[in-house]
């Protein structure tokens, strides 16, 4: 048996039912293995599109996410999606052919190249083919995005048939985790507010009770949104697209819990969210990411669920006298929470529906959109000036239902992440928010959109330019001329590629995407929203301070 094979069947072996990538002549072999062992091969029409449908994929299903591309060229064509899962720390392996000799014209240092992104790496044996292939996708699936060396002469090689056995890790012994100083930080607290975010995906629960039990208020990080939907004290994401409630609440918290969140400049407004007397606890299963962003009084090392419910224990087994006080979860708060506690409750004026040519405003037209789509969706979002308003107006069922590319700040990574989102959750309809640059980027994903015949709604909010840059420059007086565009129908270039295409000015625009809802949904509907640019966004103001 070649190596390859034994690779592919391996991979199989763990569960992979899906592999993302663009086939050429290093990683022919592999693919088609895992292929023959059970995967499906999803082609994308670019490596980078590919990379970028394996890490929506892996986010959305809460599984590794495979990625199979040709030496040299290829990964390099894949590396921005890389190096955003590597951000983000997404579970994802990339299965990645290696020309070893130094003179040829595909030569790469690939542990190099894996480290200056922050992505692990691991090289396969002949002799050890199915114990580094192991060893490398249980590495993934503990939270890090992999780069498994397949030297092209390695993966030719003759190895010994592969047994079928899975060889799996001895468990670690059960830590205890130290949590009496954050105990006493909780009964201490009068205002405690939980952030969580990407490191507590899956600790919705444990984190609840332990906030009912403290009287905490609920909040997350935009990597994390939707982790709360439903619970009344929730104010959903803090930082730059908090609700004015919600940065008013959390600037009067006394103590404030990131729970899997290394509190970045993103979810602190850069520092300013949180009140400079308040005490600022962390706890992460990662001891690295202790105050990596800012200072914090107390530290514990655990997994966000572990923690809590070590925590929840202690609380729950003390006299009532010693246990933490009400908290602010008064009836009037709660009833202030559900009246201001999302963005469509804040009135706004709004800028569309006049001047050549006319251009609805962005938030008519988010909420317009979460009015008109099934609640049951994933949404997914580009990088750019733009972000903000489906992040903010587009409500998601749950944590899984949103998908954020913001870890690398690179635009055109929403459309393939979408695709990777779409294979992963074919229950749910998919919308990917883009921006008219970030469209243009990866318009060529539209040929995979097509193919695949998934349900998938594509809003492009398009101002014509790179508004980020319009509206951080255009102040200052410095000129446009490289950063904005004539208009384009977007909507004719998505039926060029085989979707259908709407071009809205106003809600009443949105009369096809109705009719689209209503129908077999066999292609993808693009939405080319032609938004008013009048202003910037505070989001992106924040941005640009933290070059």
């Amino acid at each position: 048996m070649r190596v390859s094979e034994v690779v592919g069947r391996v991979l199989a072996g763990h569960g992979v039912r899906y592999v993302f990538g663009v086939v050429g002549s290093g990683n022919f072999h592999v693919t088609n293995a895992l292929v023959a062992a059970g995967a499906r091969f999803v082609p994308a029409a670019h490596e980078g599109g590919a990379a970028s449908m394996a890490d929506g994929f892996a986010r959305t299903s809460g599984t590794v996410g495979i990625l199979s591309v040709h030496q040299g060229p290829g990964l390099t064509n894949a590396l921005t999606g890389i190096t955003e899962a590597a951000k983000s720390r997404t579970p994802m392996l990339v299965l990645a052919p290696e020309a070893t000799a130094p003179r040829s014209n595909f030569f790469l240092d690939l542990p190099a190249l894996a480290a200056s992104v922050g992505a692990d790496f691991f090289r396969v044996r002949a002799a050890h083919a199915a114990e580094d292939t192991g060893a490398a996708f249980r590495a993934a699936a503990r939270g890090a995005t992999v780069l498994l060396g397949l030297p092209l002469e390695v993966q030719n090689a003759s190895t010994e048939a592969w047994s079928g056995r899975i060889a799996l890790a001895a468990p670690e012994p059960p830590v205890e985790p130290e949590v009496e100083p954050l105990v006493a930080a909780l009964r201490a607290a009068r205002r405690p507010v939980f952030v969580a975010g990407r490191g507590a995906r899956t600790a919705r629960e444990p984190l609840i009770r332990l906030a009912e039990e403290c009287g905490a208020l609920l909040a997350v990080s935009a990597a994390a949104k939707g982790l709360f939907v439903g619970n009344p004290w929730n104010l959903d994401v803090a930082g730059g697209f908090a609700t004015p409630l919600a940065t008013s609440l959390i600037g009067e918290a006394d103590l404030v819990v990131a729970w899997g969140s290394t509190l970045n400049m993103w979810t602190t407004r850069h520092g300013e969210l949180i009140p400079p007397d308040a005490v600022v606890a962390q706890v992460d299963r990662d001891p690295a990411a202790f105050g990596v962003n800012r200072p914090v009084d107390l530290t514990v090392a655990g997994e966000v669920a572990t923690v809590a419910g070590a925590v929840l224990a202690r609380l729950a087994g003390q006299p009532v006298s010693d246990r933490p006080a009400a908290g602010w979860r008064t009836p009037e708060l709660g009833r202030r929470i559900e009246r201001e506690g999302r963005w469509r409750s804040v009135s706004y004026v709004d800028e569309g529906g006049s001047g050549q040519p006319i251009t609805i405003d962005p938030r008519t037209l988010s909420i317009a959109l979460d009015d008109l789509l099934p609640s049951e969706r994933t949404v997914v979002v580009d990088s750019g000036n733009f972000m903000g308003y489906p992040s903010m107006f587009l409500d998601v069922p749950d944590v899984a239902g949103f998908c954020f590319t913001q870890a690398f700040q690179s635009i055109g990574l929403g459309l393939a992440s979408a695709l990777g989102a779409a294979v992963a959750r074919p229950d749910r309809l998919t919308v990917a928010a883009l921006g008219d640059g970030g469209f243009l980027m990866s318009a060529a994903e539209l040929v995979t959109a097509a193919r695949l015949a998934l349900p998938l709604v594509v809003v492009v909010y398009d101002d014509a330019a790179y508004g980020a840059e319009v509206h951080h420059f255009g102040p200052d007086g410095y000129p446009l001329d490289t950063v904005t565009f004539p208009q384009t129908d977007l909507a004719a270039i998505a039926r060029g590629y085989g979707c259908a295409g709407v071009t809205v000015r106003g809600v009443d625009d949105l009369e096809p995407v109705r009719d689209w809802l209503a129908g077999p949904r066999s292609r993808p509907m693009v939405v080319d929203a032609k938004i008013s640019g009048e202003h910037g966004s505070w989001w992106l103001e924040e941005a640009f301070r933290g070059h």
